[in-house]
């Protein structure tokens, strides 16, 4: 194993030199006081760990690690620290472990065994193949690969910055943004914290899951790379986008997609922000259901057309669109008198929830479908 040392004292940097070297496991590539050189020294000289100091001048040993582990994704990260009131609990979820100063050999011994561990679990991890990412209902990281499976987060303000960053389909968002969206009540030290946890969280789970997204920080800002996966919602969208159904395969097709839909979007989470993208969800599937169903009456399926369009009206009662098609379908199968019971609770349900009446396309349909014209 490769290290390199970060901190702006040299006689921090001897002794974990001389405690290295003392173990044996590891080998010194460099010793820096600048995270910049560290970094520069970094792009041709590729190592395995770096052991980062927590309080240097200019620049937080956290948005160092931020850096490091967004342009070298596979680097494992030690943290240094003097200060154990300096949210040790949040560094062992972000980061691979710290040490504090002055360093334990015993433990510094344990750090190097963690490491030894992590690089031996990632090397053996086969790449899963398939992987997707379940956004309709509940968010799930799924793979065909027995390694990958489900995963789990450790919080979940990790997984709904994973969420909140794959909404933004790849886009850079500013940190400000992302803390004022995602710990709004929180002031700034404590709000920043917590989003660097949270970074690291993520970045755990993705290498763990096996794909090669990470999140990537430049210029105060962030963003999820989409590599080595996709989402229901991706493969929904680019299949929902039909004018209509003509053949059985067109309708075959159409069913594919409207089955990746087993509910709203990121439903289960309820988070404020996907609100928007969640109703034009909503509104693309009733959409696509409609022409299914619509596809099916004209090839003689009655049945399965309104048993489709009753689940369909049970997701949105206040549909004026869904009732109509509904009456249509029961008027196809001579079933007047379903008809007009269908058509009564309808008006009766947004009379009493919305104090509203039907609309006058809807009202119409009624009158003529029952030859009240």
């Amino acid at each position: 194993m490769k290290a390199i040392l970060i901190d702006d004292e040299n006689p921090a940097l001897l002794q974990l030199e001389r405690l290295i070297q003392a173990d044996g496991r590891m080998d010194v590539l460099g010793k820096f006081t600048r995270v910049s050189s560290g970094l520069e020294y970094l792009e041709d000289n590729p190592a395995d760990v770096v052991f980062l100091d927590i309080e240097m001048p200019g620049i937080n040993g956290l948005e160092a690690g931020e850096r490091l582990s967004a342009t070298h994704p596979d680097l494992h990260i030690v943290f240094v620290t003097a200060y154990n009131h300096y949210a040790i609990e949040a560094f062992e979820l972000n980061a691979l472990d710290y040490v504090l100063k002055p360093v334990d050999p015993a433990r510094f011994s344990k750090t190097i065994s963690r490491i030894e561990s992590r690089m031996s679990t990632t090397r053996s991890m086969p790449a899963p193949q398939d992987s997707v990412v379940i956004c309709f209902k509940r968010l799930t990281l799924e793979s065909s690969a027995e390694s990958g499976g489900l995963l789990r987060w450790r919080t979940q303000k990790a997984q709904e910055l994973f969420a909140f960053l794959l909404h933004q389909n790849g886009q850079w968002v500013t940190k400000d943004h992302i803390l004022e969206t995602l710990w709004p009540q929180l002031v700034l030290d404590k709000a920043t914290t917590q989003l660097h946890t949270s970074v690291y969280q993520v970045r755990k789970v993705l290498k763990h899951w096996g794909v090669e997204a990470t999140i990537e920080y430049a210029h105060d800002s962030y963003r999820l790379t989409r590599s080595g996966f996709t989402t229901d919602a991706d493969l929904f969208i680019r299949g929902i986008h039909i004018p209509g159904v003509e053949t059985e395969k067109e309708f075959q097709q159409l069913e594919r997609v409207l089955h990746l839909y087993q509910g709203d979007y990121l439903e289960e989470h309820d988070y404020f922000w996907a609100k928007p993208v969640r109703e034009e969800l909503r509104r693309q599937y009733i959409h696509g259901s409609l022409v299914a169903a619509a596809y099916e009456r004209d090839k003689g399926r009655e049945r399965q057309a309104l048993k489709r369009l009753l689940a369909l009206q049970q997701k949105e009662p206040y549909s004026d669109e869904i009732c109509r098609s509904v009456i249509q379908a029961y008027h196809d199968q001579g079933n007047e008198a379903a008809l007009v019971s269908h058509y009564r609770n309808f008006t009766s349900l947004i009379r009493n929830e919305l104090d509203a009446a039907p609309e006058a396309e809807t009202v119409q349909l009624y009158l003529k479908l029952t030859d009240q014209e």
